[in-house]
């Protein structure tokens, strides 16, 4: 019996020892040296397989020693087979190069898409390569992240920040603590116009994220490209036609859980004209309340339905692959909301911190409606000759619904009996802005390619439109802690307003390269240019409409039960258009470049100058006793620069850049009359200079592996006449203050950027951190007693402060999950973003300061055979609000009873959003 255990035993040893071996091994490109996610291993004696995971790694378990043939297969690569010696006294470790299948077409080498930026190698490797410094984002990495907009994409973004709307979701990019104003947005290259009723920039949250390609955030600029980014350029690259059969589909649907415990708030828009009675009638029309539609007046609450999501791309090659056509559209249908707490303050004494007067309780319900097409068609003469013709349409459709209820804080405010005079205001609101583009454009090359000839005729179009935008108020009390409505207010207690401009672009892109012969470096000397035509119109009209008879108080439940029965007049028959909102405009901008490109084994150099003239005017259609009605503004800038960047080895390099860059004042800004808004008075400036900045940059760039990076840099910018709103008193009417831009001679800004990315194995890290110092000094007011009257007399005061929406620390962090077997992938990211100034004030130390915040989003997908997938997204886990406050507190806010003073700061608003739920499915088809 001893001997039969014996034998036993040790037969137990041989066998466990015989298939205790495992193997390890990578998948790389075998040109790039690029790791391979998601190749097939397979052992043909073992009949096991897997897949390679982020970092192109795989590894095998339980293997008997001696040889073995191992299969790796990728959609873009040729298969690899190869024999193996598996040996079990140590684990073997094997790297396998896969050679890609690339087709020659009509003697031109196309590769695969994984050369267009759509995953994260790409997306690495045009980093790596590119001239500017910049960053990138692929679309698989769009694609599994928990946003849905190329607004909240940006943000994740080393050194970019987003400003978000009333709904919490990002609408603007701030670049390196540079505002909105600062930045440029392109499409493919080209740049589109902003639907924005007074500025240039373009809102983010118009682009649904699912049309990229990538995306690419431009820090640098060459000659070559438009100068007015100071800040930097927002690059939306759309998806082309692939070189293969291309079929992407996706349905999801979600909801906002601030809807699990209340209604949502909706009106209807059908009866709406888009254009108000001036415009249908003529300008002697005389109004009257049945041109009005009483759907913006009819108010619903209830249960919203699911948001639908979808999207749909197709794209192949016909006619043996000289024709290339991609087709694409995008729809969400998504309902948000908010609540917002505002409360109103004053500066009225020798106190120079803000007393509070009022508060605001605001209650946002939001339905966005958003619409992407896009398509492209490009068709290959022959090598050397190709044509192309994009086009774009995005259209944003947003109903707001805005309840509020104001406390006022006056001699009748009593918070310990629940006593205090209110005012009950709804707001209803259409918004419509869409974007057009149509870019024709040519590539030809001579001279057995040395000479490049590229052109571009563009033609854009961007719109905003708001018709009939209802607002309607009720006094109210609160009395025993219950508060009502009582009756309309007495002047205008409904007014409707209709706003509309429209932007028409119209230019022309020429570029010539030549390289230069030469035996060992490179050399290219090219030029082009631009012109562009600019025509704005933007109109502006609102009705107050008031009681019939002056004694008619229509008392809330008395005479009326719903606001749809009253009976009003309209106080303003003809309307009122004499705004600043009304008014024609144009810009015609010329610009030529000169640029060299030189490069050799370790070093690479482009530089040049480039020269951008602007001729900017604006006439008002109905002005009001304004000095200049008309004006305009000629200029010429010549921007010089250089970028260097030195390979210290294949996975290195040093990259520095310097380059001037302008920015312009949008049109509006310009205009020198006034509007009031519903918290201020607003006025244009028509001395207002365009700002210069000279950019330096360097930055340390590390790629260890395909998908991995380090890169620290450091940036430095010095603006001359920068642009900032401030309040500014009249300088008739002291009395009167309005919120107007400015030039205030030179600020400075300056910071560190930290971006690293790593993968191992099953699971990776994306991290940024950047540091942004900027100042700039304005003119600010406070108040001292007059020893002889004894009266507060104004003075003023220089004031050193960062720039107008300049955080100093912004971070992110995401957490990566991918296991390519099962087919699970997942993502938790987290933003900070520190603390900024959202508003400048005409008082000292009363700047209005947003506190920092961090918001955490996750999403996840789950890929099955032939394509299918499903996918959930999360955002606003921690349901982060928005708070704004001021430096300071004042003791008379004390009777205010509410915990408005924190760590010696005064709360002035907090918006709260709530969390958002996405599940969808996913079909990609990629032959």
């Amino acid at each position: 019996m001893k001997n039969v255990l014996t034998v036993l035993l040790a037969s137990s040893i041989s066998i466990s020892a015989a298939y205790a071996t495992k193997i390890k091994g990578k998948v790389l490109d075998g040109q790039t040296g690029e790791a391979i996610v998601g190749a097939t291993v397979f052992l043909e004696q073992s009949g096991l397989s897997t897949k390679t995971q982020l970092d192109g790694s795989f590894e095998f378990k339980g293997l008997s020693a001696g040889t073995d043939k191992v299969h790796i297969r990728h959609v873009a690569y040729t298969e690899l087979i190869k024999e193996i010696e598996i040996k079990k006294e140590n684990t073997p470790h094997f790297t396998f190069q896969l050679t890609s299948s690339e087709q020659t077409l009509m003697e031109v080498t196309v590769k695969g898409k994984r050369n267009g930026g759509d995953d994260d190698p790409s997306a690495r490797r045009l980093e790596k390569n590119a001239s500017q410094i910049m960053n990138v984002v692929s679309a698989r990495a769009i694609e599994i992240s928990p946003d849905i907009t190329v607004a909240n994409v940006v943000q994740r973004v080393s050194g970019v920040s987003i400003e978000r709307n009333s709904n919490g979701e990002g609408q603007y990019a701030i670049l390196r603590g540079m505002d909105k104003r600062y930045n440029t947005t392109l499409v493919n290259g080209v740049k589109v116009p902003s639907p924005d009723n007074k500025y240039r920039y373009v809102p983010l949250d118009l682009f649904p994220s699912d049309m990229l390609e990538r995306l690419e955030i431009y820090k640098s600029l060459t000659p070559n490209m438009e100068a007015d980014a100071i800040g930097g350029v927002v690059n939306m690259v759309m998806k082309s036609a692939p070189s293969k059969l291309l079929f992407q589909a996706n349905l999801a649907t979600g909801y906002s859980q601030r809807y699990f415990n209340r209604d949502f708030g909706s009106f209807s828009t059908n009866g709406v004209s888009s254009k108000s009675p001036y415009e249908l009638h003529g300008k002697n029309y005389n109004a009257t309340s049945a041109d009005f539609d009483k759907g913006t007046l009819d108010y619903t609450y209830k249960k919203p339905s699911p948001d639908l999501i979808g999207n749909l791309t197709i794209g192949n090659r016909y006619l043996d692959d000289k024709l290339g056509v991609i087709l694409g559209a995008s729809y969400q249908n998504l309902h948000r909301g908010s609540r917002s707490i505002f409360y109103k303050s004053s500066v009225v004494d020798i106190n120079p911190n803000a007393v509070i007067t009022e508060q605001s309780d605001r209650q946002y319900d939001e339905q966005q409606q958003r619409l992407g097409l896009h398509n492209k068609i490009d068709y290959r003469i022959n090598p050397n000759h190709r044509l192309s013709f994009y086009q774009m349409y995005v259209n944003l459709n947003n109903l707001q619904l805005r309840d509020a209820v104001n406390t006022i804080y006056n001699g009748q405010y009593d918070p310990s009996i629940g006593k205090s005079e209110l005012t009950y205001v709804t707001r209803s609101r259409k918004t419509q802005q869409q974007i057009y583009t149509g870019n024709l454009q040519g590539d030809h090359h001579f001279l057995d390619n040395r000479l490049n000839f590229r052109w571009s005729g563009v033609l854009s179009s961007a719109r905003n439109e708001l018709p009939q935008n209802t607002t309607i108020s009720l006094d109210g009390v609160e009395e025993n802690f219950e508060r009502r409505r009582t009756s309309l207010v007495n002047k205008s207690p409904v007014t409707y307003r209709w706003e509309r401009n429209t932007d028409e672009d119209r230019a022309g892109y020429w570029d010539l390269a030549y390289k230069v012969p030469m035996a060992e470096n490179k050399l290219e000397i090219s030029t082009g240019g631009l012109y562009r035509d600019k025509q704005r119109s933007s109109f502006y009209n609102n009705y107050n409409l008031s009681p019939i008879s002056d004694e008619a108080k229509y008392k809330y439940g008395v005479d009326f039960q719903k606001y749809t029965d009253l009976q009003l007049t309209v106080s303003n028959a003809t309307g009122a258009v004499a705004n600043a909102l009304t008014y024609d405009a144009d810009e015609k901008t010329t610009a030529v470049y000169g640029m060299f490109n030189y490069e050799n084994d370790k070093l690479q150099m482009i530089g040049g100058i480039r020269m951008e003239h602007t001729n900017q005017g604006y006439k008002l259609l109905f002005p009001a006793g304004e000095k200049r009605p008309e004006g305009s503004q000629i200029y010429t800038e010549w921007l010089p620069s250089l970028t260097i960047k030195y390979h210290l080895d294949k996975k290195q390099q040093l990259h520095a850049a310097y380059y001037r860059a302008l920015n312009r004042p949008g049109f509006y800004e310009i205009v020198p009359s006034s509007v009031v808004n519903e918290e201020f008075m607003e006025r244009g400036n028509p001395d207002l200079k365009h700002a210069l900045a000279d950019n330096f940059d360097l930055r340390y760039e590390l790629f260890p592996e395909a998908s991995s990076q380090f890169l620290v840099g450091m940036f430095y910018k010095k603006i001359k006449n920068p642009i900032e709103y401030t309040f500014q008193p009249d300088e008739v009417r002291r009395q009167d203050v309005y919120y107007t831009p400015g030039n205030f001679g030179t600020a400075k800004n300056f910071g560190l950027e930290v971006d690293y990315i790593k993968y191992i194995q099953k699971f990776g890290v994306k991290a940024n951190y950047t540091y942004t110092h900027s100042r700039i000094t304005t003119t600010k007011m406070t108040r001292k007693t007059n020893e002889v009257t004894q009266d507060p007399d104004p003075i003023f005061l220089d004031q050193t402060r960062p720039l107008y929406g300049q955080a100093a620390h912004i971070a992110n962090l995401s957490l990566l999950y991918k296991d390519a077997n099962r087919g699970w992938e997942g993502q938790l990211a987290g933003s900070y973003t520190g603390s900024r100034i959202n508003t400048v004030s005409q008082f000292l130390n009363n700047d209005l300061w947003q506190k920092g915040f961090i918001q955490l989003d996750a999403s996840v997908e789950k890929k099955f055979r032939a394509g299918w997938a499903i996918f959930a997204k999360a955002n606003n886990i921690l349901n982060t609000p928005m708070e704004l406050y001021v430096k300071g507190t004042n003791p008379e806010n004390d009777k205010i009873m509410e915990k408005l003073v924190q760590g010696g700061n005064t709360l002035i608003r907090k918006d709260l959003y709530g969390q958002n739920y996405i599940l969808g499915l996913r079909y990609n088809l990629n032959k």
